[in-house]
C-alpha cells in the first residue's frame, strides 16, 4: 500500500508520551500538564447537574448562546476585548482544536507562519498539516527573549498569521507590553494576524500583568484570542475552549471547527458559565496557591543542582541540568538526544518523570542541555520529587 507522507515530518507527541514512561516506572509525573488536584466543586457540581437534567445532546457547533455570553462577558471584563457573542466566539474541543481549526481557516497551502521558539509543540504539527511553512524566531536564553530586528527579518508578503503564547509555556515567560507591541506594529504593516493562545492567563506571579494583543490599537480585527477551561480550573480533560475574533475571521474558524468536531461537550459547556463567573477571590487564591507550588519546586531544583529562569507565569520550569552528575553511558545509546536521555534516566532512576527541552525546538540540538518541569501538583506531590531529587543528586 501507498501511505500517506502528512505525518512524516513530525512525531507522537513527547509529552503525552513522558507521561506513559512516568506511569510505567512509577514516577512522579511531572511532565504533562495535567493537575493533580480537585476542580472549584461549584463548578463539578453544575456539571454532574447539567449531565442528569438531560443536557448531553449536541449543542450549536460554535457552542450555546449562554456559555458564548459568558465568555464574551469574561473576554470584556479581563482581557478587554469587546466582542459580540453571536458572531466573534466559538467554542472548540479544547485549546489545541481552537489552534488547528485557525490555521486551517486562515491560512492556504504555502502560506507562511511565525512561530516563536520554544513553542509548544502542538504548533508545528498544526502548521505542517495545514500545508504551511513555518519560520522560526528564537526567545534567547537565558531570559527567553526575542529580537525585534530578528523578528521583523521574517516577516513577508507570505506571512499570514505569528502564533503568540501568554504566558508561555514551556519557558513560564510573561510577555510585556514592549513585547506585543513590537509584534502589533509588524502585523499592522504586513498585514498579518496574531495568534495568541492564552490559556494561562490567570496564572501569574510576582505581581506581572497579562495583557492580551487583541486589546491593543489597530489588533481588534486582525487577532485571535484563544483560552479554555482547562488550566485556569483544572479541567484538563474536559476539553473545553474558545477563539474570539472579528466576524470575518470567526465565519472561517466556525466551519473548519464544525467539520473536525462538530462541538465542544455540551455539559460542561453549562458547568463553563459557573467557571466563569467564579468571583475574584477565587483567582487571588489561584496565584498565592501557585506561587507557594512554584517556590517548593524551584527549592528543590536549586538544591539538586539544577539552573533555571523563574517563571513569570503559568505552572513549567525550564531547567539546566548540565551541571548535574548522571550516568550518560546507559542512557545515551539508544537515545536520539542527550536530553532525552536524561529523561530518561531521571525517570527510571529517579522517579521524577519530566520532558526534554528539544521537544519544544525545531532545531533539536538547541533545547538539550534543558528539561521542562510541571508544578501543577499537590503539595505532597511535589514534596516526594523533592525527596527523590535530593536523594539522588545531592
Amino acid at each position: 500500500m501507498k501511505l500517506a507522507r502528512r505525518t512524516e515530518p513530525f512525531q507522537e507527541s513527547v509529552i503525552r508520551e513522558m507521561t506513559r514512561l512516568g506511569d510505567e516506572t512509577g514516577s512522579v509525573n511531572l511532565s504533562q500538564g495535567l493537575p493533580d488536584f480537585d476542580s472549584p466543586p461549584e463548578v463539578l457540581e453544575a456539571a454532574v447537574r447539567a449531565i442528569y437534567s438531560g443536557d448531553n445532546q449536541y449543542t450549536f457547533p460554535f457552542g450555546t448562546p449562554e456559555f458564548r455570553k459568558a465568555i464574551a462577558e469574561k473576554t470584556a471584563r479581563y482581557n478587554h476585548i469587546l466582542t459580540d457573542p453571536e458572531d466573534g466566539v466559538t467554542v472548540t474541543c479544547g485549546v489545541s482544536e481552537a489552534m488547528m481549526s485557525v490555521i486551517m481557516a486562515l491560512t492556504d497551502p504555502e502560506d507562511e507562519v511565525i512561530i516563536l521558539e520554544p513553542w509548544y509543540e502542538n504548533y508545528l504539527p498544526d502548521c505542517l498539516m495545514a500545508g504551511v511553512r513555518p519560520k522560526f524566531v528564537p526567545m534567547r536564553q537565558p531570559d527567553y527573549t526575542f529580537d525585534p530586528d530578528e523578528l521583523r527579518s521574517v516577516f513577508s508578503i507570505k506571512t499570514r498569521l505569528i502564533l503568540i503564547n501568554t504566558p508561555h509555556n514551556p519557558t513560564g515567560r510573561v510577555f510585556s507590553s514592549q513585547e506585543l507591541d513590537t509584534i502589533a506594529r509588524l502585523c499592522r504593516e504586513f498585514n498579518v494576524i496574531a495568534v495568541t493562545d492564552e490559556i494561562y492567563e490567570y496564572i501569574l506571579f510576582d505581581g506581572r500583568e497579562h495583557i492580551s494583543i487583541g486589546s491593543l490599537p489597530g489588533m481588534e480585527d486582525r487577532t485571535v484570542t484563544i483560552s479554555g477551561l482547562g488550566k485556569t480550573y483544572a479541567l484538563t480533560g474536559w476539553r473545553v475552549g474558545w477563539a474570539v475574533a472579528h466576524p470575518d475571521l470567526s465565519a472561517r474558524i466556525r466551519k473548519v471547527h464544525d467539520y473536525l468536531t462538530i462541538c465542544a461537550p455540551s455539559p460542561f459547556q453549562t458547568a463553563g458559565i459557573v467557571a466563569l463567573n467564579l468571583p475574584e477571590s477565587y483567582y487571588t487564591g489561584l496565584r498565592r496557591e501557585y506561587s507557594a507550588r512554584r517556590t517548593l519546586l524551584l527549592g528543590a531544583l536549586e538544591k539538586a543542582g539544577f539552573s533555571f529562569l523563574k517563571p513569570e507565569g503559568a505552572y513549567y520550569i525550564m531547567a539546566n541540568y548540565e551541571k548535574l552528575q548522571w550516568n550518560k553511558g546507559g542512557y545515551t545509546k539508544n537515545s536520539w538526544s542527550l536530553d532525552r536521555a536524561f529523561s530518561e534516566f531521571i525517570a527510571r532512576e529517579v522517579g521524577v518523570a519530566v520532558v526534554p527541552g528539544s521537544s519544544f525546538y525545531a532545531s533539536k540540538e538547541i533545547g538539550q542541555a534543558t528539561v521542562r518541569f510541571n508544578f501543577a501538583k499537590r503539595e505532597e506531590t511535589l514534596m516526594e520529587a523533592a525527596r527523590r531529587l535530593g536523594t539522588h543528586f545531592s
